[in-house]
């Protein structure tokens, strides 16, 4: 159905409530602080494929965010300017007896350079990068965004290699720049396998509750932290926490990631990695971790809670491997919910974006996560939402 209006609403019926079971995470150390912290399912909505909306097409919502003055939702689209300039949208999500209810996009702007222009598609031949946006978080003490891109690796035989940097930065609630957050050093791209490899960089950032942090994560390790996840093994990746005054890196901790949860076919770069993280406070925070085997549009989504007390900071450190590594402890998780777990949610797709929502009449705070469809006909753009207690 062609939708053509400056909002759309998209409504459907919610899905019966049901609690998701705790299982431990086997070998997280004396049950990793598992405090009760449970899901309860409040229903989903899926938006029409390839929507229409202020004259761009929604798709490829990679992240979440919700701003608790005002009530808005913020999504961004790993549009790499490729169907339409890099953008945002916001939206309005509600909750009524005990269910998702509508889920009403309200605005859409472009993100913007430093010199007000928008972003161009990526190019070789005039060396141009296009970034690849994946991680948005609203700044609790005046409403600006942050936002991160994934950057650029293309390092073909026989031709000069195009890279660009991923980057955390700063904006308006319009798109507009307002300043870049330095990256550590093992951050930066780099033609031989040292550092980030290709779109698997900085993939989720939140702030914490009281404003003085922002923590970003990278979705899968570098090359010089391993391999990535595969049915036999899992890896380490790495959290970062930045002073949100100055932006400066403080800390930096190794997280570790699941296996694969079935075995690709030859030849494939299907791995596990986590797709976004948001704060719950204290040093806790659930963490989305989402893997696929993409030939079969088979997907997995599985929601962490983690907790950095007691991990070794590693900001200092250029890997994650080896002998100097074999004390390192790493951040403590515990599994919340296996999407593939919960009654009522009609599918699992690819699964990037959480947030926490509103306080419900019953104290619980709402979690909710999107899905990015890749623009692909096959996949969906779902909003799926939990009640959660114990946070």
């Amino acid at each position: 159905m062609t939708i053509r209006a400056t909002r759309a609403r998209i409504t459907a019926t919610a899905a019966a409530l049901v609690l998701a079971s705790l299982p431990a995470l086997v070998a997280t150390p004396a049950a990793a602080h598992d405090n009760g912290v449970r899901l309860a399912f409040l229903g989903e909505r899926e938006l029409p494929n390839a929507m229409p909306f202020q004259d761009t097409t929604v798709g490829g919502l990679s992240a979440i965010s919700y701003d608790s003055k005002s009530g808005t939702y913020y999504l961004i689209s790993d549009d790499r300017s490729q169907t339409d300039p890099a953008r945002f949208y916001t939206a309005r999500i509600g909750f009524a007896h005990g269910a998702l209810g509508d889920v009403e996009l309200t605005g859409t702007h472009p993100w913007l350079r430093a010199d007000g222009t928008t972003f161009p598609p990526t190019s070789t031949a005039t060396s141009t990068v296009a970034p690849d946006p994946e991680g948005i978080a609203v700044d609790p003490h005046d409403g600006s965004l942050v936002w991160t891109s994934e950057g650029e690796r293309i390092v073909p035989s026989g031709a000069p290699a195009l890279l660009g940097d991923p980057w955390i930065r700063r904006a308006t609630t319009t798109g507009a720049y307002t300043g870049q957050l330095p990256l550590p050093p093992q951050l930066h791209m780099n033609a031989q396998q040292f550092g980030p490899r290709q779109n698997q960089t900085l993939e989720g950032v939140t702030f914490t509750p009281d404003g003085r942090r922002i923590v970003t994560a990278m979705e899968d390790p570098l090359y010089q932290d391993g391999d990535d996840p595969t049915p036999e093994h899992g890896a380490l990746t790495r959290i970062t926490v930045h002073d949100a005054r100055t932006g400066l890196p403080l800390a930096q901790y190794a997280y570790p990631l699941e296996p694969l949860f079935a075995t690709p076919p030859a030849g494939s770069t299907d791995t596990n990695g986590v797709s976004d993280i948001v704060a719950l406070g204290h040093d806790r925070f659930l963490v989305l971790e989402r893997a696929s085997i993409y030939s079969d549009n088979n997907w997995k989504a599985r929601i962490y809670l983690v907790d950095l007390h007691g991990a070794t900071d590693v900001l200092g450190r250029d890997s994650l491997t080896g002998a100097s590594t074999r004390s390192l402890k790493p951040a403590r998780k515990t599994l919340v919910t296996d999407l593939s777990d919960v009654p009522g949610l009609s599918r699992v797709d690819n699964v990037e974006g959480i947030t926490l929502g509103p306080r419900l009449p019953d104290g619980s705070r709402t979690v909710v996560l999107v899905s990015d469809n890749n623009f692909a006909a096959r996949q969906v753009t779902q909003v799926i939402a939990f009640a959660a207690h114990g946070i």
